[in-house]
């Protein structure tokens, strides 16, 4: 079964729970999306497999949820308790696009096919290593369409629901008689701490801390517990992500998608987009719940009403200028959030260091890492590495070799190792990574490993990280904690150094000759 035939079971389990109006219309695919026909046959396993992993992890998040409730009912607590529960933080993602391996692929716009990431798996044992440490796996976008039924588009789309739509199950047994009637008044996130507020009595606070607040933009929704149809209080709401935008206001709903296609990057605006010239559409929300017809031509005043209340609700909210998300995700990964450190002075055991307090190996940041080390014979363990199984980037020793590996995910590693042993001792390492000046989409660099003053291994990276090289593991000292960025030790790990580390520091250098033939006496 396809993504096509599963959004139309799934449909019609809407109307029959009674979920959804019944005079709902199921959307149709948009034509820049594959069809389930478009699959080669030889990657339908693949594709299914995803799917079948992501259904067991949501199995698996409802059993987790389930234990707290079972908590809250041996303590007896369960009828007074106030419980919200959100499925999720926006519609189901496009980011899988073709269904893949690891979702950084698509973040670091890395080059990659469905053909050469099934090959990439067979080294874990196939189809089998979905949703196992090895991979990061992600569903294939259409399938991300199936899930936000019966609306149109994806996750990072503003202008329509399946972007931004999301159930919502509220449950206070003492207070509020349990009933299966959906509430159908329009409801955002940022109406659950006035809902909080609200059932619990407290006022809204001034201050916190000596802080000024500010004020609440919610609507409590307790008005809706004992009144499935009461009128609806929220009168407003804007949606904005990355140039998509839209905007609730009495009943209806207009916006404009933007300049990126979230489950078709090649067919982008990104270098022609003006913002000013973006084409909006229209939704009577009241009569049109999967927004399927469009009504901006016929309602221009109307359009231009609701663009003019994005703009207010826009300007309130600090959203402007429009497209200020995409700087650093699309012109200037370099400039991403990350610590304002510039040097390290690191230790021995310290671990589980989050990638974006860490020193960098993506694209954009010069390195010279400074190793004071005992290295004894036949020398084995991890010096210090970043990231995981998903992508990272190691320097340890095996057999007394000194190594260096660079995983930009899954598809591509390069790999450094000294000619000869390395000499047991005290031994001062360097490891230096310089990267191409030349602006490009994918980065490319140089890494090169000396012992005492001498240089004695290097590699070519040809293509690297730009954006984030791990979505969950760290950055670590003497081991490799969690999945492995080397498979060289992956039945080993954590692989714990087995000398001592007097001292690991690492400093940003610029990219000039001079700051890159500085040593480690440099480092304060």
């Amino acid at each position: 079964m396809g993504w096509e035939a599963m959004r139309n079971i799934t449909f019609q389990r809407q109307k029959s729970m009674g979920w959804i109006p019944s005079s709902t219309e199921l959307t149709p695919i948009d034509d820049t999306m594959h069809m389930w026909a478009d699959v080669p046959e030889g990657q339908r396993a693949f594709q299914l497999r995803l799917m079948e992993v992501y259904a067991g992890f949501l199995e698996h998040t409802d059993t987790q949820h389930s234990k707290i409730l079972d908590e809250l009912e041996r303590q007896g607590i369960e009828n007074n308790t106030l419980i919200i529960y959100v499925f999720a933080d926006n519609g189901a993602s496009a980011e899988g696009l073709q269904g893949t391996i690891n979702e950084m692929i698509t973040h670091n716009m890395l080059p990659s096919t469905v053909e050469q990431q099934i090959e990439v798996l067979d080294q874990f044992g196939g189809l089998k290593a979905l949703g196992s440490r090895h991979v990061d796996n992600m569903y294939h976008a259409g399938w991300a369409w199936a899930m936000d039924t019966p609306f149109k588009s994806t996750k990072l789309v503003a202008e329509h629901f399946g972007g931004t739509r999301t159930p919502m199950v509220i449950s206070w047994p003492a207070v509020v008689k349990p009933d299966t009637t959906p509430r159908s008044q329009f409801h955002h996130v940022n109406d659950v701490v006035p809902t909080i507020y609200e059932a619990i009595g407290i006022t809204e606070p001034e201050m916190v801390d000596g802080w000024q607040q500010d004020k609440l933009d919610g609507v409590s929704m307790v008005y809706t517990w004992q009144n499935a149809t009461a009128e609806g209080r929220k009168n407003a709401q804007y949606f904005e992500v990355m140039g998509s935008r839209g905007i609730y206001k009495d009943g209806w709903l207009c916006g404009t998608f933007g300049p990126r296609v979230p489950w078709a990057p090649n067919n982008t605006r990104m270098n022609i987009w003006d913002p000013t010239t973006d084409v909006w559409e229209l939704y009577d929300l009241s009569k049109d719940y999967s927004q399927a017809h469009d009504l901006a031509q016929a309602m221009p005043e109307k359009v231009a009403e609701m663009r003019n209340a994005f703009l207010i609700e826009a300007q309130a909210n600090q959203v402007l200028p429009i497209g200020a998300g995409l700087y650093t995700f699309a012109y200037h990964p370099e400039e991403a959030p990350h610590s304002e450190l510039t040097q390290w002075d690191l230790f021995q055991g310290e671990t589980r260091i989050a990638e974006s307090t860490a020193p960098l190996y993506r694209g954009g940041f010069d390195s010279l890492a400074a190793i004071e080390a005992d290295v004894p014979s036949n020398a084995s363990g991890v010096f210090y590495c970043i990231g995981g199984g998903g992508g990272g980037f190691s320097v340890y020793m095996d057999g007394g070799y000194l190594h260096a590996e660079y995983m930009a995910t899954q598809l591509y590693r390069y790999k450094a190792k000294s000619s000869a042993p390395i000499s047991p001792g005290k031994r001062h390492i360097e490891v230096k990574m310089v990267w191409d000046k030349v602006k490009a989409v994918v980065p490319s660099g140089n890494l090169t490993m000396s012992v005492d003053g001498a240089e004695i291994a290097g590699m070519r990276v040809e293509k690297g990280c730009r954006a984030i090289m791990d979505a969950a593991e760290t950055f670590d000292v003497g081991m490799d904690l969690g999945a492995t960025v080397s498979l060289e030790y992956d039945a080993r790990a954590p692989f714990a150094y087995s000398g001592k580390i007097g001292s690991l520091k690492i400093k940003y250098i610029k990219g000039d000759e001079e700051e890159q033939n500085r040593h480690s006496s440099d480092f304060i």
